[in-house]
């Protein structure tokens, strides 16, 4: 662990951590609703956890890359990305619905840890341009069962790489709870055993979240080397969708854990410092109501799609097979 003090964030970083916060947990409600609506075909809700994805955005320039999971979809919006681009994957339209270029945003990683080393490649790359990019990595608990992460950090320790991992630690990887995953202390403990910074932050104080990753991003970018963070926080909502969390936790724990929400958490404090007052609650709702009824009105059409885009960007060069598929759609599509 690094046993260091962290700045406390500005007022307007605070206040900013603030709004997206509220729009965030806005937007993230009409997409759950909007899959039980069928308008959508599941939705990862990360209810409860907006401190650790908001914190992350905040936390890097855009020149820095994030890369997501597929839970990530606060983090997403954030960012600055279109929240019907957003959604693109979950909807099942396109594999990716914005340019990860334009938004140094890779796209979500449903396969667990994945993008992992993808972030420390990516990192590594950016340094030999002489770019001073950091790459931020937000896992779930699950993920670091995963030999992916292991490897991931293991080249990140020895490149002492420019890259931050997120690790949102919420309890439980879909219904396995953290004793039945891992026996170390804590998740952050595997950081240090690839010689690189780790830290523990509760994952539900915005603040502590922003303080703690900001000070890692600027470390890594700095030649500090790679940090692991474990953010503690709960998924509230059920894993997704189509889920039934009834069934492996009990309501108690979920009932303890909304006394620890992050927004109320933060709207009391801003409060307290004289940041926030009645009226800038409302003023932020008001915008978060419009941007929720912005993405609604957008997923009530149906997209215009081809098919044939289906067969884009799988391989630099499509090999014979692909090749032979493709103009077979496209001969029976004429045909019709």
């Amino acid at each position: 662990m690094t046993g260091r003090s962290y700045a406390e964030p500005a007022a307007g970083s605070l206040l900013t951590a603030y709004r997206k916060m509220v729009v965030g947990r806005r937007f993230d409600e009409q997409a759950t609703a909007l899959a039980r609506q069928g308008r959508l075909a599941v939705h990862p809700s990360s209810l409860g956890q907006e401190a650790c994805q908001v914190g992350a955005a905040l936390a890097l320039r855009d020149t820095d890359w994030l890369f997501p999971t597929y839970r990530d979809c606060v983090a997403l919006v954030s960012r600055g990305i279109d929240p019907v681009e957003a959604l693109t994957l979950l909807r099942g339209d396109a594999h990716c619905g914005y340019d990860p270029v334009r938004h140094r945003t890779a796209p979500q990683c449903t396969p667990l840890a994945t993008h992992a080393a993808h972030a420390v490649g990516l990192a590594h790359g950016e340094r030999l341009k002489g770019a001073d990019t950091v790459a931020l990595a937000l896992v779930g608990d699950g993920a670091t069962s995963e030999g992916d992460f292991h490897e991931a950090l293991n080249l990140a320790g020895v490149l002492q790489a420019p890259v931050v991992f997120l690790v949102q630690n919420n309890g439980y990887a879909i219904s396995v709870p953290l004793s039945a995953q891992c026996a170390a202390p804590s998740l952050a403990y595997k950081g240090v055993g690839y010689g690189m910074r780790s830290e523990q932050v509760d994952g539900n104080d915005a603040a502590a979240v922003l303080a703690v990753l900001t000070t890692a991003v600027e470390d890594a970018r700095s030649g500090g080397g790679p940090w692991l963070v474990e953010a503690h926080t709960y998924r509230v909502a059920p894993h997704t969708s189509a889920d039934d969390p009834s069934r492996y936790r009990p309501a108690a724990e979920v009932e303890q854990w909304l006394g620890h929400d992050p927004l109320p958490r933060l709207e009391s404090a801003l409060r307290d410092r004289g940041l926030l007052d009645d009226a800038g609650v409302k003023a932020v709702a008001d915008e978060a109501e419009s941007y929720a009824a912005g993405v609604r009105a957008h997923l009530s059409t149906e997209p215009d799609l081809d098919p044939l885009t289906l067969f884009d960007h799988v391989f630099r060069s499509p090999t014979t097979h692909l090749t032979e598929q493709r103009d077979a759609l496209r001969a029976d599509r004429e045909g019709c």
